[in-house]
Parts: C-alpha cells; sequence; structure tokens
C-alpha cells in the first residue's frame, strides 16, 4: 500500500514538472507519445541488460543452472509492455534504439554505482538471518562444552555408545537438507515402504519399563538431554535423536535431523495469507542461502567445526532413498565404518 501511494506521489510531481516547465507541445500528441513509447523501451531493455547480466553471473560464477526457478524473476507485464513498445515504434517506422540511447545507458550506469558501494550497508538476506539464528540459537547449546557439566555433542555421543552399548562411527549431527523443505516428525518417513531390498532408518528406541506401556510401546531414545538456562527460561532441554540404518549387515548408528529453519520456512510457504511480507520471495534462493551461510559459519567456528554434516536430500524424487544418501555420507566420512561397528554387538 505505501508503494502505490508513493507510486501515485511520483506521478502528481512528475505531471507539475511537466506543465511546470511548459516544454512540451501538446498539438503534436502523436510526436510526443511516440517518444514517451521509446524512453519506455529504453528503460525496460537497460534492466533488462542488468537482469540478464545477473542470470549470467548465477549461471557461471555460482553454478546455478539455469531453470525456471532462476528466471522466475522476470517482470511478465513488464515483457509486455517491451513488446508493445517495440510493436508500436516499429510500426510508425521509428528508430527503435535513436542516437541519444547510448547516452542514457551510459548516464542509468553512472548513477546506479553508487547504490553498488552501498549495498555492503544493507541488512542481511533472509537465509543469512536464519543460518545465524540456528547457529547461535540451537548448535551452539547442542555441540560445544559448556565447561560445566555439558560435555559436549561428542562427549554426548560417546556416553551414549557405553550405555547402549553400540558404536556411533560418524561423531556428527547429521542435519537433513530436504529440497521441498518439509520435516517430517520421524525420519522413517523418508523410507521407501514398497523397497523392502532397501535400507531404511529407524528410531532407536527401548522397551517401555515394566507394567508400563503395552507390549508394542516403547520409548524413543535420545543423547542425554541438555539442560541451560536460556532467555529466562530454567532448565530449557535440547535432546538430539539417535536412528539406526537397518541394512543386509549389522544397523549402523547415527544422530541425524531435519533442519528445523527450513521446516519453519516451509510452513510460512503454506501460510501466505498470514505471512504476506514474505510471499514473494524465492525460496530456492533462501535455502541456498542458508546453507551456504551456515557452512561458512560451521568452518569459521572452533566450537562446532567437524561436528556438524548438512546432508542434501532430494525428497521430491521417489527413486531418492534417504537411508541410502546417509550411508553413502558415513562412507565417504569415515571409510573403515565397517570395522569400528563390528567391535561391538
Amino acid at each position: 500500500m505505501d508503494e502505490i501511494q508513493i507510486y501515485f506521489l511520483q506521478i502528481v510531481l512528475a505531471v507539475g514538472v511537466t506543465i511546470g516547465s511548459r516544454t512540451l507541445d501538446f498539438n503534436d500528441k502523436d510526436q510526443w507519445t511516440l517518444t514517451i513509447v521509446r524512453y519506455i523501451v529504453y528503460i525496460l531493455a537497460i534492466q533488462g541488460i542488468k537482469g540478464l547480466s545477473s542470470i549470467g553471473y548465477d549461471v557461471i560464477h555460482k553454478k546455478r543452472s539455469l531453470n525456471t526457478r532462476l528466471l522466475q524473476n522476470i517482470n511478465g507485464l513488464q515483457m509486455i509492455m517491451f513488446v508493445a513498445g517495440t510493436t508500436i515504434l516499429l510500426s510508425n517506422h521509428q528508430k527503435l534504439f535513436a542516437e541519444d540511447f547510448p547516452m542514457i545507458f551510459i548516464a542509468c550506469l553512472i548513477v546506479e554505482y553508487p547504490e553498488i558501494e552501498t549495498k555492503y550497508a544493507e541488512p542481511v538476506n533472509y537465509g543469512v538471518g536464519m543460518a545465524c539464528n540456528y547457529y547461535e540459537g540451537y548448535l551452539m547449546h547442542v555441540i560445544p562444552s559448556d565447561g560445566g557439566k555439558y560435555g559436549g555433542f561428542v562427549h554426548n555421543v560417546q556416553s551414549y555408545e557405553s550405555r547402549e552399548g553400540i558404536v556411533v562411527p560418524v561423531k556428527k549431527l547429521f542435519i537433513i537438507i530436504t529440497k521441498s523443505m518439509y520435516s517430517p516428525p520421524d525420519l522413517e518417513h523418508f523410507n521407501k515402504t514398497n523397497r523392502e531390498d532397501l535400507p531404511k532408518l529407524e528410531a532407536c528406541t527401548e522397551p517401555f519399563p515394566c507394567g508400563a506401556g503395552s507390549a508394542d510401546d516403547a520409548l524413543f531414545q535420545s543423547l542425554d538431554d541438555v539442560e541451560k538456562d536460556i532467555s529466562c527460561v530454567k532448565d530449557r532441554s535440547y535432546k538430539n535423536s539417535t536412528y539406526k540404518i537397518y541394512r543386509r549387515g549389522r544397523p549402523v548408528c547415527l544422530v541425524a535431523e531435519c533442519a528445523t529453519p527450513l521446516h519453519t520456512l516451509h510452513r510460512v510457504m503454506q501460510n501466505k495469507d498470514l505471512y504476506a511480507d514474505l510471499a514473494e520471495i524465492n525460496v530456492e534462493d533462501v535455502c541456498n542461502d542458508f546453507c551456504a551461510a551456515l557452512t561458512r559459519i560451521l568452518a569459521r567456528s572452533s566450537e562446532c567445526r567437524d561436528k556438524v554434516e548438512l546432508v542434501h536430500y532430494d525428497d521430491t524424487d521417489p527413486e531418492s532413498n534417504l537411508a541410502d544418501v546417509l550411508l553413502d555420507k558415513i562412507k565417504e566420512l569415515e571409510p573403515n565404518f565397517e570395522q569400528l561397528i563390528s567391535t561391538r554387538l
């Protein structure tokens, strides 16, 4: 609404300046109409060149594929205006680009340069902000030692190994980055139920204590809870769930979960009427920015470096199996994991 009001204010000012300058000859309406159309084509052409340059940069330097998502920022109405303006000029035997176009183009580039210099002062984008919040608001509570009663994530995994008599071959927190950004309550959701020959994920469980629950009930196992006093909340609890990958060999244990900030973004996109300010964001760009920023933060962090692993999973591909993706990642990180898990029953 504010943008519309500002737009109409600009129109009023433009009309006032035009009338006050007395430079337009309203007796030659055809000529000044064609002049306005030509300048519209100029402006749209300059914007189009900038857009094509941006797409080319993304494809060449950021290695992004030239797909519909990359092209979705093209304004359809402006494209129609450009085609219509071009048609009007050509049908009236007018030059599409007159002698003044190069000068106007150069002037636009000169005026735009200070904007490039000030971009460094702009606020961080949504994806980077999500990564910072996730790191400070969650990972820093569950990964490093607090120097007191909590010994850190690796120590927590080792305690779990001793308690359960198992081996977790890769002592990292696996964060699943799903393509859809959806995070189910349980990673078993990603198992291929119609393929018994494929590895599958199951949450580690233990039977209920005697007399509690039914015979088929079980308690889900997690690493020891991390309790901290955070933001005036006493003994706030954080926990990480353990899973087993069942396959044609010994099960493989790991600690894994989905990226909750991306799941939150997924929910936001499902409720665009409620979050109108974010309705037009490019979700793929936000996800890419989140992953890139989080990777940079983790690489710079002496407390979390080499303790967190991002795993990308295309949950929209019916042929892709998360258990296989995680097994491949475990093999990559710990080639001798088979020998490690065979040391304990």
